[in-house]
């Protein structure tokens, strides 16, 4: 199984969760859990540029062209460098910070990371 597959359940409950606190108005918790699906799916292409497309999504909704443009920039930069391994581990992939920026993992996204590479072998 290859990280796609092996991420795909759990990225796919964090964009549950995100559409979940989005449609309570709860615009916190649902880019949180954007954040918690780029953490965990960027190893993928796919999932990392998907992840990148539903932050878009939500700056169109919110005008908020800060997050437009840095989910553009970033969209170019999943599609073209995630397959080469260039990506800064744990970055949550949101516009407030530095597309190049190394973050920590979270003790609950990193628990899930260790669950994934289990399944790829």
């Amino acid at each position: 199984m290859n990280f796609t597959q092996a991420a795909k359940p759990y990225v796919k409950e964090k964009l549950r969760d995100a559409q979940q606190a989005f449609t309570n108005k709860d615009d916190v918790a649902g880019f949180k859990a954007l954040e918690d699906a780029h953490v965990i799916g960027q190893h993928s292409t796919f999932h990392h540029t998907r992840v990148h497309y539903e932050m878009l999504k939500f700056g169109l909704k919110h005008r908020d062209m800060k997050e437009v443009f840095g989910q553009i920039f970033r969209m170019i930069g999943a599609l073209t460098k995630t397959a080469i391994g260039l990506l800064p581990e744990g970055n949550t992939g949101g516009a407030n910070v530095s597309p190049f920026k190394p973050m920590p993992v979270s003790p609950a996204n990193k628990a899930i990371l260790d669950k994934i590479k289990h399944a790829q072998s």
